[in-house]
């Protein structure tokens, strides 16, 4: 199980001493997201300052997006770094795609994701291999690209591997079924949402995965399935996931989680409260039994043990839902990142 870092959302200038740091500490890889920043922009800096890291997006709103933008970015990102880039996308929810971004939100959302991927891939196999650009489906068609346009070939990597097409991994991001099904027909690795339980993952998720795979004649071991983790460690620890637990619950786009573990009529509760803008008691909805069934909580000096044992046989990388910020516990980060090595 690999061990990876969060970005915190912080300001341009601080990427290259976060990137820098989390190398040093010994992080599999350093992801971004699309909170308050854009994802890409700080990759391109991770890239520069940093020289064995992965580094990639979880997430980049892909609905936000067109494919020919998303595949011109990560090829440049993948050119830059020797093929350390990790595409991740993820869908967001219709409010924010119609209302925050200004687009349409698709009547099939595995579908058009399904023409993105492929879109971009048809794009990047037309770049490397010279193949004529003619992708057509429902969303989209990609039928120019004349040489003006064309980036070119990526270039080998410093150990000889040629870079191309399938050395740009493509992880998408999912709540439910659908988009797990698809990251295992079609995908190098799956996201998952940081709500989530291991029950979850194990029993809904990972299957689903799997039944993906089959039908492409693919296994499970070829997509690499990433986990945001919570832990606490502290009681002030405890009461930040239970606030985040609460606002996540309360989204019914994720309530297929709540309703898996019996909760359908507290996650019901907790979106009436959202409504509201009653926020301050949403956390006072999350029991104890909720709370342990999505993070762990436990002491500083059980933890590593902890998560390789609660994630065991269902991710093959790990990150924690708290960012990395240098000079904030680095000897803790560092023990927890060497134990993942052993």
């Amino acid at each position: 199980m690999q061990f990876d870092a969060a970005l915190p959302p912080v300001p341009l200038k601080d990427i290259p001493a976060i990137a820098k740091s989390a190398e040093e500490i010994g992080f599999a890889s350093l992801w971004t997201s699309e909170t308050q920043h854009d994802p890409f922009l700080p990759c391109a800096l991770i890239a520069e300052h940093t020289a064995r890291m992965q580094f990639g997006t979880a997430i980049a709103v892909s609905f936000a997006r067109s494919p020919a933008t998303l595949a011109y970015t990560a090829w440049d990102l993948a050119a830059q770094s020797n093929g350390r880039f990790i595409l991740g996308l993820g869908t967001q929810v219709k409010a924010h795609i119609e209302r925050r971004f200004g687009m349409q939100w698709p009547e099939s959302v595995t579908g058009k994701l399904r023409e993105q991927i492929l879109a971009i891939r048809a794009l990047w196999d037309t770049w490397q291999n010279g193949t004529k650009l003619n992708f057509r489906g429902e969303y989209y068609k990609l039928t120019l690209m004349s040489p003006f346009f064309n980036p070119g070939p990526l270039p080998p990597s410093p150990k000889g591997e040629g870079l191309g097409v399938r050395s740009i991994p493509i992880y998408i991001a999912g709540v439910n079924r659908g988009l797990a099904k698809l990251a295992g027909g079609l995908c190098e690795g799956f996201h998952a949402h940081p709500f989530n339980s291991p029950r979850y993952l194990g029993e809904v998720m990972l299957p689903a995965i799997e039944e993906g795979a089959t039908k492409e004649g693919r296994k499970r071991k070829d997509i690499s399935v990433s986990a945001t983790a919570f832990v606490a460690t502290s009681s002030e620890e405890e009461n930040f996931a239970r606030t985040q637990i609460a606002f996540y619950a309360s989204t019914p786009s994720y309530r297929a989680v709540m309703n898996f573990h019996g909760w359908g009529d507290v996650a019901e509760k907790l979106s009436a409260h959202a409504a509201k803008g009653a926020w301050p008691e949403m956390p006072m909805l999350i029991t104890d039994e909720m709370l342990h069934e999505f993070c762990l909580v436990t002491s500083p000096e059980k933890l590593a043990d902890g998560l390789k044992k609660r994630y065991d046989g269902i991710a093959d990388r790990l990150t924690l839902y708290t960012p990395f910020v240098p000079g904030e516990r680095d000897e803790w980060w560092r023990k927890l990142a060497n134990s993942f090595m052993k």
